[in-house]
């Protein structure tokens, strides 16, 4: 999946196909991972659904509304540091580069979505479709917050 940087709510392109062995769960954990995430703008949380396209701010956070779990982005906010001070760079300077990594660097973010991916296969589901709805307490025109590189679905047996 290409990196997604767009106004809010996120929606996958193709389900992600859900791991069944004679149609029962093969797995004990699931989650989303979320490669990427870029959190130089302001906090927010994003809200994960499965198979609710139509989920928004205002839909409520249960399993039968396909809510499965939320992605807390403490944002950097605004720079006010000199010139470049915010500025990641691409890589070390030398091999012998020991310094710390930047703090705007992106970062993975981790939703473990078990319950709402075993609620959806009692339901039926052979795939599903994450809907992500950034939000928060203050500003309803998030514009483009949500932020990543890929999004994948990670299970344990």
């Amino acid at each position: 999946m290409s990196a997604y940087s767009a106004q809010a709510p996120y929606r996958t392109e193709e389900p992600f196909p859900v791991p069944l062995w004679e149609g029962q769960p093969c797995f004990y954990r699931a989650d989303l991972h979320f490669d990427g995430v870029d959190h130089s703008g302001d906090s927010y949380e994003g809200r994960v659904f499965l198979d609710n396209p139509e989920a928004d701010p205002t839909t409520p956070r249960e399993l039968e509304s396909g809510y499965a779990g939320s992605i807390n982005v403490f944002g950097h906010g605004p720079c006010f540091g000199d010139e470049g001070h915010c500025e990641v760079p691409t890589g070390p300077i030398h091999p012998f580069d020991y310094r710390r990594p930047h703090p705007l660097n992106r970062q993975l973010m981790v939703v473990t979505i078990t319950d709402g991916l075993l609620h959806r296969i009692d339901a039926g589901a052979e795939a599903i479709d994450v809907t992500v709805v950034p939000t928060n307490d203050y500003d309803e025109d998030l514009g483009e917050i949500l932020a990543f590189e890929r999004l994948s679905l990670v299970t344990y047996d």
